[in-house]
């Protein structure tokens, strides 16, 4: 067996920090839902939250991107507390979000909708919409077809190359999985992992379809009841009866 110098082992294990988040708690109309929330996420990681319906994944997920205010707790980005910024100051930092649902403008066309992303970065990125073509040909092939009429996979799949389109360091995913049928499922999370290999962006997804969660995620945070408790490694999710254990309602 191969044994790596010290030096480039220590290097491995010391990716920096990019998310930190420190009892956070957030809700709705003075309606408590997350309780302390607390976890890390390192520079280039694929990170799953799990837990089963109701246990505030998704309002982790808008309170990180600034869609809901913090009650109590801080959210920092590479060192520095994010918490007073609003969501659009948020993806200038680089923090993409693809909401549950996919969000995505029905009247305007493929190429319309890639081009408000592009907005987020400040600036015009040469190259970026045929990069995204080429992650997702099928953006090309409808590139001109107004979004509202193309399939729940294929909006799904316009939801995050507009995110991309903004060139974020951090892509935040809620139930991507939701509603699409299981051969893009499994497409969307291959091209994720080969954007995460080949770019470094680091991705924070929300989801339930097990298959997902076992073909992107290096490791996993569960929820329950507003707070996190558990977290499981890269052979723990190999382990379908761990995870159904943790989703199970």
């Amino acid at each position: 067996m191969k044994t790596w110098p010290q030096s480039i082992l220590e290097k491995s294990m010391r990716k920096d920090v990019i998310l930190d988040v420190i009892s956070l708690h957030a809700g709705y109309g003075g309606k408590p839902v997350l309780q302390g929330v607390d976890f890390q996420v390192r520079e280039g990681e694929i990170v799953a939250v799990i837990g089963r319906n109701g246990v505030g994944k998704s309002t982790l997920m808008k309170t990180l991107i600034g869609l809901l205010p913090t009650d109590r707790g801080s959210i920092n980005l590479r060192g520095a507390s994010i918490d007073l910024l609003a969501a659009h100051q948020r993806a200038r930092r680089g923090i993409g979000y693809v909401p549950q649902g996919r969000d995505v403008f029905p009247r305007m066309s493929v190429l319309e909708n890639l081009l408000v992303g592009e907005s987020i970065a400040g600036q015009a990125t040469e190259g970026k919409v045929d990069e995204i073509f080429h992650y997702f040909p099928i953006l090309k092939e409808r590139a001109d077809q107004r979004a509202g009429t193309m399939s729940g996979g294929q909006q799904q799949q316009l939801a995050i190359g507009r995110v991309l389109m903004g060139t974020p360091s951090m892509i935040l995913l809620d139930e991507p999985s939701e509603g699409i049928q299981p051969n893009i499922v499994q497409d969307i999370a291959r091209i994720t992992v080969e954007l995460n290999r080949k770019t470094g962006v680091t991705v924070v997804f929300v989801e339930q379809n097990i298959d997902m969660i076992r073909a992107m995620a290096q490791r996993c945070y569960v929820m329950d009841k507003g707070s996190i408790v558990a977290e499981l490694d890269k052979d723990m999710l190999q382990d379908r009866d761990i995870i159904r254990r943790y989703l199970s309602v």
